[in-house]
């Protein structure tokens, strides 16, 4: 049962910079790691890069070399996954021999000159290119000291909010609260009633458990209760839409920012849209747009816009 809030997302061009260019900025060298070593994911060194010229494969006139197979990796990460780790260089090879023969096959048969073809190839040659140059102008963006001055920024402009951190027992019925209750006040340990009574399955393992949480990340009746109760105090019944709970508080205090080893990841990300949508906006800037059709300029506009952040809480 989901204790937190959703929270908002940007839902603009980057998404397709995190789900296709980050992988690849980030994700190139592993790939490229994967198509050169067939051993298992335990060995204890990694083995020496292949150089991208070496002819692993011929194909009557033709060549398969490593940079073949690194491009194919890259290509077919979905599909390697579901391929043993020991089987996927050849299986690239596979693939690129498939590849070579058809496509050899295809520009005979005079597919090449079609005009659908050329258009797919400026397709592909367009998109190739964008991972080029985000790879060079807009992953490399993320530097240890951009991470740190990011950091740095986030603390500066961080404001404490108060935390509670507090145990719940969910039940369906108000009596069932009640005699739970009961219970608590004649000297029954929270934790112990909740792994025995909740309904929460989370609750049935820790507890009751909920860790620290602040405004906002409750719904309204079960925070009411748990940002007024002092630390240590248990509540009486308290009704919500998932049910009725009884709430103890643990402790209270103001929340601090998190330190740099455990913001790298979401910080590094943050650099990189902020450097892709700078990048982005300063190529768009002198070239002119039309999109005739009104209905889906405004579409596209609306992609363009962040969302708002921020939810309605959830109930534990």
């Amino acid at each position: 049962m989901n204790v937190h809030a959703p929270r908002g997302f940007h839902k603009v061009l980057r998404t397709v910079a995190g789900a296709l260019l980050l992988g690849t900025a980030l994700g190139f060298a592993p790939v490229v790691a994967l198509a050169q070593d067939a051993a298992a994911p335990a060995a204890p060194a990694a083995p020496a890069p292949i150089p991208p010229e070496t002819v692993l494969a011929t194909i009557g006139d033709q060549t398969i070399t490593q940079a073949d197979l690194d491009f194919a990796a890259e290509d077919l990460q979905q599909e390697l996954q579901q391929v043993p780790p020991a089987e996927r260089r050849a299986f690239l090879v596979t693939v690129l021999i498939d590849m070579k023969v058809m496509a050899k096959a295809a520009k005979a048969d005079g597919m090449a000159d079609t005009d659908t073809f050329k258009r797919r190839m400026q397709y592909l040659e367009e998109r190739s290119l964008r991972r080029e140059y985000f790879t060079e102008k807009v992953a490399a963006a993320v530097t240890e000291d951009s991470i740190k001055a990011a950091y740095d920024q986030y603390v500066k402009d961080f404001k404490p909010v108060e935390e509670v951190h507090a145990r719940h027992i969910l039940v369906a019925t108000e009596d069932e609260a009640k005699a739970i209750k009961a219970e608590l006040d004649g000297g029954k340990p929270f934790e112990v009633l909740a792994m025995e009574k909740t309904t929460d399955p989370s609750g049935k393992q820790n507890g009751g458990d909920l860790g620290f949480f602040s405004k906002g990340m409750m719904v309204p009746e079960f925070e009411a209760v748990a940002f007024t109760l002092e630390p240590g105090k248990i509540s009486d019944p308290v009704k919500s839409q998932f049910g009725w709970h009884i709430i103890k508080v643990e402790e209270k205090r103001m929340s601090a920012p998190a330190p740099i080893e455990q913001m790298q990841q979401q910080l590094g990300q943050q650099v990189m849209f902020k450097a892709f949508d700078e990048s982005v906006a300063a190529l768009k800037k002198d070239a002119k747009l039309d999109i005739p059709d009104a209905e889906l300029a405004a579409a596209v506009k609306k992609q363009a816009e962040p969302q708002a952040e921020g939810a309605a809480g959830t109930a534990p």
